[in-house]
């Protein structure tokens, strides 16, 4: 224990000043740590769309004998997995259509844990959560939706 910690256990104002630090930690402002989210798990996924294009070859390679994704043919699940990360991510991070543009990287996702990768189940988890919680609580105030849907609201009234 801390001699501040003793301290303010001595005067019984311990419990004050874990409410009042947990206050304010509380007051970090949400649309910030929702820009985060959107440009932590973009850049994820965008890095890998990068890889894709950067050989061709090897990324129809390695979706014939390492990813081995279900029905769909080869060329065409390297064709729609490259396009989704490439596009998807530019599209969070400015947060346009972002709660759209989460749901087939979600679907990536479940894809790569179910048929690829199951072993990485807690990055995936991660990712995972990020999505979902675009999905659910939006892209918050500092994305080109916000100023769509604050635009569209101000021409009603």
């Amino acid at each position: 224990m801390t001699p501040m910690t003793a301290a303010y256990r001595e005067t019984g104002q311990l419990r004050p000043l874990a409410a009042r630090i947990l206050d304010e930690l509380g007051r970090f402002p949400l649309p910030l740590l929702q820009l985060m989210f959107r440009v932590a798990v973009a850049a994820v996924f965008f890095k890998s769309g990068l890889t894709k294009i950067a050989s061709w070859e090897l990324t129809l390679q390695l979706f014939q004998e390492e990813y081995a994704v279900p029905l769909l043919p080869v060329p065409i699940a390297a064709t729609l997995a490259t396009t989704a990360e490439l596009s998807m991510p530019v599209l969070l991070v400015l947060g346009l259509g972002a709660r759209l543009a989460a749901l087939p990287l979600l679907g990536m996702t479940l894809v790569i844990q179910l048929f690829v990768y199951p072993e990485n189940w807690a990055e995936h988890l991660m990712w995972a959560s990020l999505l979902l919680f675009i999905v659910t609580r939006g892209p918050g105030l500092l994305s080109v939706d916000h100023l769509v849907r604050r635009t569209l609201l101000d021409r009603r009234t």
